[in-house]
């Protein structure tokens, strides 16, 4: 039996080999698949200074992938190489004075909070794992809206209007992919795992 196969996984991560080096690439690859993500923006302006990308969907499915820890680490890489300067942001920014760097802060806590519900187990069935990618959500959103109010001087009725309302439709749609994805990968991992018994 190969020893990914040897105790059951935690989250899907956990079936590829490997430690510390593993470990790094994994979390250098979800920054990178952010960061990819992120790249598919739409302007929605003056609706929301903040574009529609697909980073919510990257970030819930690394933190579900990597697991807690992993998880947390790729969005901290992600923030800080942007915030540094490497432009894969939204529509390739970078820095730090982005109206919509509270939603990047909120990756973070997203990673920490969808991976510990992953590794319980909040992936593996399609009702699960939607409760966790709507709980994902509402932690980019504790922080994304917020900041977004002080940042563009918004009120709290209108940093909801701008920051939350705009993405309802397509967040919902992340859910459901996600939805469909993660289970379906633990389908493969349980028949996997049963043809090497």
């Amino acid at each position: 039996m190969s020893d990914a196969y040897a105790v059951p996984p935690r989250v899907l991560a956990d079936l590829v080999p490997g430690t510390l080096a593993r470990d790094a690439v994994l979390v250098g690859l979800g920054a990178a698949l952010t960061g990819g993500a992120a790249q598919v923006a739409v302007s929605i302006e003056p609706i929301s200074p903040v574009p529609l990308t697909g980073q919510t969907l990257a970030v819930l499915l690394v933190g579900a992938a990597l697991g807690p820890v992993r998880g947390a680490a790729s969005m901290v890489l992600y923030l800080a190489a942007g915030m540094l300067g490497l432009p894969w942001f939204a529509d390739g920014a970078s820095g730090a004075a982005l109206v919509s760097l509270g939603y990047v802060i909120g990756f973070v806590v997203a990673g920490v909070v969808v991976g510990e519900l992953a590794r319980r187990g909040g992936d593996r069935t399609p009702l699960r794992t939607a409760g966790t990618m709507v709980v994902g959500n509402l932690c980019i959103y504790a922080f994304g809206v917020p900041y977004l109010a002080v940042a563009a001087h918004l009120s709290p009725a209108k940093a909801l209007d701008a920051g939350v309302v705009p993405f309802l439709a397509g967040d919902a749609l992340k859910v459901l992919l996600a939805t469909a994805l993660l289970p379906a990968a633990w389908a493969v991992v349980r028949r996997v795992r049963d043809n090497k018994r």
